[in-house]
This record gives structure tokens, sequence and C-alpha cells, in this order.
């Protein structure tokens, strides 16, 4: 078959809950590094279609993200469209976005629709799947990415090969399953059902008529969230009153169980979508005893565990296929077998109105990051991590005035009308209702200690007068 060009189109906008407590809202899954190989399973994926057959990568992610996305894409100097989200809306309005946009970079172009969370360490394998899927969905099927089980399980849905195709390992899809209970998966194994790994290759043009033929209110809120667009920055913000109308549901439910255009691959490359705790023990380097040990650990007659943590010592004796998870506020620990579960109990703690289920006491911004050290009834004390370049808001509170002491690099102050350089061991009083700025002038990264004291200490007692990031 003749090879064709694919745009590769990343979906990159999800919570990713079922790793809590280290993919939160704040920070998801994605954009951690979850194995030992230094990257992001975003910045993996990237690299996976870096080059022939495959062209400028389409990002769609929300809005929240988009100086992460930025920077990860930066650090591998790989250049591509970034699509903002402006509220969450499952996989077939980014996949809509994305068919969209590429047909109008490209009229006959052919996309592939990957999520930005999963693992795949054959690479080579994976490009020449998809370039088979490539040349087949160029003459009008829309392929599926089908994965060759390795147990029945019970966490991911199935498809049904049907009519051989040509190509190796491409048929007909029969049919879509969902997850099934696990004396259901040992049948659909036994009957050579794939497990649908949520992938997708397809001709932009054929994709766009097919959600015209099954879900035209999704094309058409598309259309238009894309047709009124704007440029933020390097950005393109999908309209947010057309994007709002567009339903919430899968690329699956609203075109591929319905069209008879699907088609599937048995895929050649291993494949985790990394959906719990147990799911990345399985992925991971282990050592003699079958332990992934990420972090400072010490494990003692310890077998088939995933102890993980940022910050603190971790410490195990003689426990086996637990799970025990450490970052600098929340602590999760469970047998691996129950890992599955994490989903419900971040429910919960939601439910609780408890922030450590979504937040990060580190929180990522696009001039750097800060971490909340302590906090009292008024007052409240952070670490602030500045790149060189960096340069928050020019802002006000009404409610507090800080104190910063630079324990790292040089500071640029700005207070009222006077611009100053505060340099290691010393510091700055910001008085309540000052006009301030922080920025880093240097080569090397800004770090202080803010002390916050006031009536109020929330975040959302800033007044943005004037911002390099176009924040509001």
């Amino acid at each position: 078959m003749t090879q064709v060009s694919i745009t590769p189109l990343l979906m990159a906008g999800g919570a990713g809950t079922r790793l809590w407590p280290v993919s939160r809202d704040s920070m998801p899954k994605q954009f951690i590094q979850l194995l030992d190989d230094g990257l992001s399973t975003f910045q993996a994926t990237l690299l996976r279609v870096k080059g022939a057959p495959f062209g400028r990568p389409i990002v769609v992610t929300n809005q929240e993200f988009r100086f992460v996305v930025a920077e990860q894409m930066q650090a591998l100097d790989i250049a591509g469209d970034i699509v903002l989200e402006p509220e969450r809306r499952d996989s077939a309005a980014a996949v809509a976005v994305g068919a969209l946009l590429a047909q109008r970079q490209v009229p006959d172009a052919v996309v592939v629709a990957l999520a930005a969370d999963h693992v795949v360490k054959d690479v080579e394998a994976f490009r020449a799947d998809c370039a088979a899927a490539g040349a087949l969905a160029a003459t009008g099927l829309i392929m599926t990415l089908g994965i060759v089980p390795t147990e029945p399980s019970s966490a991911y849905g199935y498809v049904e090969p049907g009519e051989p195709l040509s190509g190796k390992g491409a048929s007909r899809l029969s049919r879509f399953v969902e997850k099934p209970d696990q004396a259901t998966a040992r049948g659909y194994l036994e009957r050579g059902f794939l497990w649908n790994s949520g992938n997708f290759v397809f001709s932009a043009e054929t994709m766009i008529d097919e959600l015209e033929r099954w879900a035209p209110e999704i094309l058409a809120g598309a259309g238009a969230a894309v047709d009124m667009a704007t440029s933020d920055l390097d950005f393109i913000r999908l309209d947010p009153s057309a994007f709002g109308t567009i339903p919430k549901t899968s690329i699956d439910y609203a075109v591929m169980e319905k069209t008879g255009q699907a088609g599937v691959l048995a895929a050649s490359f291993d494949w985790s979508d990394i959906g719990a705790w147990d799911s990345l023990h399985a992925v991971a380097v282990k050592d003699e005893a079958g332990n992934v040990l990420q972090g400072p650990i010490l494990a003692i007659d310890t077998t088939d565990s995933l102890l993980r943590s940022d910050d603190m010592l971790l410490t195990a004796i003689g426990v086996k296929d637990l799970v025990a998870i450490a970052t600098r506020d929340a602590i999760l620990i469970a047998p691996k077998s129950e890992a599955g579960r994490v989903k419900a109990l971040v429910e919960q703690l939601k439910a609780q109105g408890r922030p450590e289920a979504s937040e990060h006491l580190r929180m990522y911004r696009p001039w750097g990051w800060y971490q909340r050290i302590d906090l009292g009834a008024r007052f409240q004390v952070k670490r602030i991590n500045v790149k060189p370049g960096g340069k928050l808001s020019l802002q006000k509170h009404f409610h507090r005035s800080e104190h910063w002491i630079v324990v790292r690099g040089t500071a640029e102050v700005t207070l009222d009308d006077t611009v100053s350089h505060v340099h290691e061991n010393e510091s700055i009083y910001l008085p309540i209702g000052c006009k301030h700025r922080l920025a880093n002038p240097g080569k090397i990264d800004l770090e202080l200690i803010e002390v916050q004291v006031g009536s109020y200490t929330g975040e959302d007692d800033i007044v943005r007068l004037e911002d390099v990031y176009a924040r509001t």
C-alpha cells in the first residue's frame, strides 16, 4: 500500500483520577513522569509521532493545561497546534475539532487520534501499524487500533473483528462491546475479540461525513467553535459558547458504534492505558522481587508491590501485592487488586470538599510554580520558584500584605512606581493594596519564601492589572 502522511491528533484534556494522589485535576497523569524514561506520557506520545509518516501534531487540551503543554513540547523541540477546550467534553468533541482543523490544513488529511496518557514501548511497531491503518483510512475506513488481549480483563471495552481486509491483522469491525465481567471476557478471548484502545485512524473527510450522519449536533458545535476560535499567544482558543453546545460523549458512542465504515487493525505493539496503579506496576521496571520502587524508598522482604514517594522517605516491611503512594499532602495505601477503586475514593473526597482531591500542594504556572508550606487563620507561607525570564502579573490584593525573602537568584520587584532588585538573603515588604510584580531577570531559577498576612489569603484575592500570559 502507498504510505500516506498522517496528522497526529493528541487528546490531552483528561483528569486521570485513577492515579490519585499523583494525578489530580490540577496536574493529571499525562503530564507527569510515571516511568523511568524521564518523560511524561504526553511527551512520549509526541515522540512516537515525530517524523515520517507523521505531520505536524494537533494537541487538544483543557485551557488550564495550556502552558504545561507548551512547555513540555518546547522541551522536546516539537512544534504543533495547541487547541484549547473551554471545558471538558469527552473524546467526540476533541475528534470533531481535530478532524475539522486537519481538513482545513490538508483537504485529504488522514488523522490518527491518540490518547496522550497511554504507554507504548515498541515504537517502531506502533509507527508501522499506524502507517498500515493510515493506508486503509485513506480508502474511507475509520480504523480502530485493537489490542491483542494478554488476559481476560474486565477493565477494557472489546471489539469484534469481522470480514478480513487487505493487510496483515486488518478486518472490518463487527461490533463494540462494553467492559464485561470476567467470565464474559474469557469468552471474548476465545472468540478472537480485541481490546478497544480508544485510538483511531481516519480520513478527516470520512470522520466529518460520519459525524454529520450520526451526530450532527456535535459537528455543528465543533464547527462553530472552530469558526469563532481566537488566537491567544500561541494557542487556538475555541469559542466557549459554541463549544458548550456539544453533547458530552465519546467518539465510540457518537460514531464508531453506528458507522458502517469501521475497521480494526490488530496492533503488533504492546500497550497500556495505565488506568490504575496495578496497570502501572505491570508496565514499569521491577526489581528482582517484582517491586516497582520510585523515589526515596526502603523495602525489606517486600514483593510484587508498587511503592512511590514524591518527597518523604517511604518504608515497607514484609508486604506483598501492595500499592503505597506518598505525595507531600496525601498517602494512598491499597492492595494491588483494589487499585481500580481509587476513582470512587476521589469522588468521596470531592464530596467532602477536600482540596487534596483536585489540587496539588505544588501548583504550576506559566512562570514556574508555587508550593504551600503552611496555612493558618490569618497567614499563609509559600515557596515560589520563577524560571529565568519568568514574570508574574502586575497585581494587587485587598485583604493581605506580603513579605518576600529571596533564597536563590535575584528578584526584580515592582512596587507601585519603583523597580528594585532583591538578592539572596534579602527581603522586601509589600503592603496591602500596593501594585506589585515579581520577575526573574537572571539565568538561574529564582526561589523565594512568601509570607502572606491578612484577613483572607485565597488565590481569588488577586486583581491582575497586566499579564504577559494574557490571563485575566
